[in-house]
């Protein structure tokens, strides 16, 4: 039986108090052609620590995970005989992955600094529609990163 305190139902508020708990996103994963490449573009244009690597000689699977200054985490890997198909702008699954870089005028320096250095911008610098301002350009092997404030 359901008990009802002044108009509360105490099993459904106690069920929800134990299924409250802190979700984060430990890390994000994305298998790349070029380890090294990859691990050396987030080191230079997006101040990436790297661990020292893993590798499995079994398997031929190697990895690195890549930490941002407020704990996120990226884990770039790499293995034998990968399936790297074309990548649209429009495709299902994650699209981009955002970059924080603080302010407007790094948003500004960044972007051009990647731009002069050959990625290519497919938008921004601009505030766009939902208030964000960002960038977004092509890099990490046909990926879409986006550098916001």
């Amino acid at each position: 039986m359901i008990q009802a305190v002044s108009g509360r139902n105490t099993y459904a508020a106690d069920l929800a108090e134990k299924r409250r708990t802190i979700v984060k996103i430990e890390h994000v994963a994305m298998y790349v052609n070029d380890l090294e490449g990859v691990r050396k573009f987030f080191e230079k244009y997006l101040d990436a620590s790297c661990n020292d690597g893993y590798y499995n000689k079994n398997t031929g699977f190697r990895s690195y995970f890549l930490s941002f200054s407020d704990g996120a985490r990226l884990e770039i890997m790499n293995k034998p005989q990968m399936e790297d198909e074309k990548k649209t702008l429009t495709r299902t699954g994650l699209i981009h992955i955002a970059f924080s870089v603080g302010s407007r005028e790094r948003v500004d320096e960044l972007t051009a600094e990647l731009k002069k250095d050959g990625y290519e911008v497919i938008s921004g610098p601009r505030t766009t529609g939902d208030g964000y301002y960002e960038s977004c350009i092509i890099a990490v092997e046909g990926n879409q990163i986006e550098i916001t404030v």
